[in-house]
């Protein structure tokens, strides 16, 4: 028996090709915002857009979004930043308002968003359409109970000084 194991050569160790489970779950990331974006740019719904800011990279997107009609956004378009984390859908996307944006819920100086679905209510079936439409809706009914701007939270009742402060911090922006 000796003589036997002396001449069998001893087992490199095998080299794996697999993946590692970090190259994994951002090939799965990859491949759920692909098919979000598919999503988005084949069922677009009005008034939204989101796409990647660059080539190669699905992971920071710039998007859109119109004031809904009827609402004291109407007519006003406003760009976002959305990151999405190397865990989604499992942890919601960092979004911003790029635009200022006079609002109960938008942090006006960072752009910072007060939305429930966007923290403790986060859920991995939400999609970057979902969370758009989201966005549109909350422009149009804030959530007066959770400012982040507590000046706009204050004037939203009366429509024509929250009118004044929104298109001074929207026009300010073009300047």
């Amino acid at each position: 028996m000796e003589q036997l194991s002396a001449t069998i050569p001893p087992r490199s160790p095998q080299k794996t090709t697999m993946p590692s489970i970090t190259q994994q779950g951002v090939g799965s990331v990859q491949k759920r915002l692909g098919s979000e974006l598919m999503t988005l740019m084949m069922s677009a719904s009005p008034g939204i857009s989101a796409f990647p800011k660059h080539d190669g990279n699905l992971f920071e997107w710039a998007g859109t979004i119109e004031g809904p009609a009827g609402t004291i956004y109407d007519g006003l378009t406003f760009k976002i930043s959305i990151n999405f984390p190397s865990n989604y859908p499992y942890v919601p996307p960092t979004i911003k308002f790029d635009t200022p944006c006079y609002h109960p819920n938008v942090d006006i100086t960072g752009g910072a968003i007060c939305l429930d679905i966007l923290q403790d209510k986060w859920s991995a079936v939400y999609s970057v359409q979902t969370i758009l439409l989201s966005l549109q809706s909350l422009l149009g009914e804030p959530n007066n109970a959770s400012p982040l701007n507590l000046e706009a939270a204050n004037a939203w009742n009366k429509p024509d000084i929250f009118k004044a402060h929104l298109m001074r911090h929207y026009r300010a922006a073009d300047a």
